[in-house]
């Protein structure tokens, strides 16, 4: 007798439920650590989440399939880990046209006026068009901003503000002071109702950091390492501050 097929709920939501994809992302199941790489894209390029955008579809997704038991709280899908995902933007007159992929292959695209997108502080000679460490800091604070601070988290805010300044060595009023000072205090927190938030932290980092520049490749890779290093199972947090430099050294590569 032939092996009987899955049945549909057995697989969970996939992504060709939810998007217009082909191939072999169309049967991945969607899992949290997708929608919150995806969170973590729109809030670099757009300073928030679009309320019905893809990553809150992949979201509402992902957490239907960790609810059913497809997917564990901390699991990545296989093409989305391999193949990343991108938000892209075209500017028109006033606006700019939005495009979201996930695998190279597009689940989204609307346009946003210049007077909805949030950025962060400035003032320096840069192009504009491009993220800062600062505003990718700040971009974290709005994907886990109620999480609590952990010794990785200062970790990577430390790296990144190093980047910034080219500096290895901790501003007293910086944020890199205020975020090792945060998981100090947590260590000896009673509950995590008590401690201090990556948002109490990072929420105006843009305004806070001794100086600041454009996010870079080499930037985002020291900031990750720094991250992983010391995290116990050795992993990013999902959202955190090393996938909101990755966004964003993303996205100013592509707009060079």
């Amino acid at each position: 007798m032939s092996q009987q097929q899955p049945r549909r709920e057995d697989r969970g939501v996939e992504y060709g439920d939810v998007f217009p994809v082909a191939g072999g992302l169309a049967g991945q199941a969607v899992a949290p650590r997708d929608a919150a790489m995806m969170q973590s894209a729109e809030n670099v390029a757009l300073g928030q989440t679009q309320p019905r955008g893809p990553a809150a579809a992949m979201q509402s997704a992902a957490a239907v399939n960790e609810r059913t038991g497809i997917v564990a709280h901390d699991e990545v899908s296989e093409i989305p880990r391999d193949q990343g995902v991108t938000v892209t933007e075209t500017r028109v007159s006033g606006a700019r046209i939005v495009t979201e992929f996930v695998a190279g292959q597009a689940v989204g695209q609307y346009v946003v006026g210049d007077a909805d997108v949030v950025v962060g502080g400035g003032g320096d000679d840069w192009d504009a068009e491009k993220i800062t460490i600062g505003e990718a800091l700040a971009a974290t604070a709005r994907t886990v901003g109620d999480q609590p601070v952990e010794k990785s988290d200062a970790a990577a805010i430390q790296a990144a503000e190093a980047r910034a300044t080219g500096l290895n060595v901790t501003f007293p009023a910086g944020v890199a002071a205020e975020a090792q000072a945060a998981a100090d205090a947590n260590v000896w927190a009673d509950n995590d109702a008590t401690k201090l938030s990556i948002g109490d932290v990072l929420s105006d980092a843009a305004d806070k950091m001794p100086a600041d520049k454009p996010v870079e490749r080499d930037d985002a890779a020291r900031v990750a390492d720094a991250e992983t290093r010391n995290r116990p199972n050795a992993t990013a947090r999902p959202g955190g501050v090393a996938a909101s430099m990755a966004a964003a050294a993303r996205l100013n590569r592509d707009a060079a």
